[in-house]
């Protein structure tokens, strides 16, 4: 039988475990017990992964739990935000410790540190803003507005998540994660650009017919 994992993490920690068993058993033994198929899912079947935030994160979406999924994108420890953060300032401090002032001209090193501690300070001031927006969030409408206004409010998100690209199974319908996987690959630009590819001219009405019978065209 398959094996199904809920996350990621699951499946990733099962396969080690299944590897470690391997390096401790006898091979013959091993040969009697074929391998299972194991099943992985998509990153967006995890709901506390990245992609999975995404997708739960919604118009329809209520306030309080938009406020939890962005909080926990800055969250200490397990916070995307934060360990992307934590990546680039150890990037910074690996370039930082091989800046050399001694030889004359332009300095690579320098310019790559100073590139990453630019990127290190914005992502600390994307994490101000977003710790002050998740405080408001909750007092924000829970319907959305029946009015747009695309020229002042655009739509920035672009809806190229992984299980779009990965060509994940869809889940089981009816719920509500299914309705927004649904309008997160219908507004897909891979699926839009499909539906709006120009098709193939028609093919040209029949010409005479000879014995009752179209005469067939090159």
């Amino acid at each position: 039988m398959p094996e199904h994992y809920s996350s990621i993490g699951d499946a990733v920690g099962a396969t080690m475990q299944h590897n470690i068993r391997l390096a401790h058993r006898d091979p013959q033994t091993l040969a009697d017990r074929p391998l299972q198929v194991r099943y992985i899912p998509p990153p967006a079947a995890d709901p506390y992964s990245l992609p999975g935030m995404v997708i739960r994160l919604e118009e329809d979406t209520s306030p309080a739990e938009v406020a939890a999924i962005l909080e926990s994108t800055t969250s200490a420890l397990t916070g995307p935000l934060t360990q992307l953060t934590e990546l680039v300032a150890a990037g910074a401090d690996w370039a930082g410790a091989r800046v050399d002032f001694d030889p004359p001209g332009y300095n690579l090193t320098y310019d790559m540190w100073t590139r990453l501690a630019t990127a290190h300070q914005a992502l600390l001031t994307v994490r101000e803003d977003l710790e002050a927006a998740t405080e408001g969030i909750p007092a924000c409408p829970a319907e959305p507005s029946p009015t747009r206004h695309p020229d002042m409010v655009p739509v920035l998100r672009t809806r190229e998540l992984l299980h779009d690209v990965m060509g994940a199974p869809a889940p089981n319908p009816g719920t509500p994660d299914t309705r927004r996987q649904a309008a997160a690959l219908a507004t897909s630009p891979n699926t839009t650009a499909r539906r709006t590819a120009p098709t193939d001219p028609p093919a040209p009405a029949p010409g005479p017919t000879t014995a009752g019978r179209p005469r067939p065209t090159r």
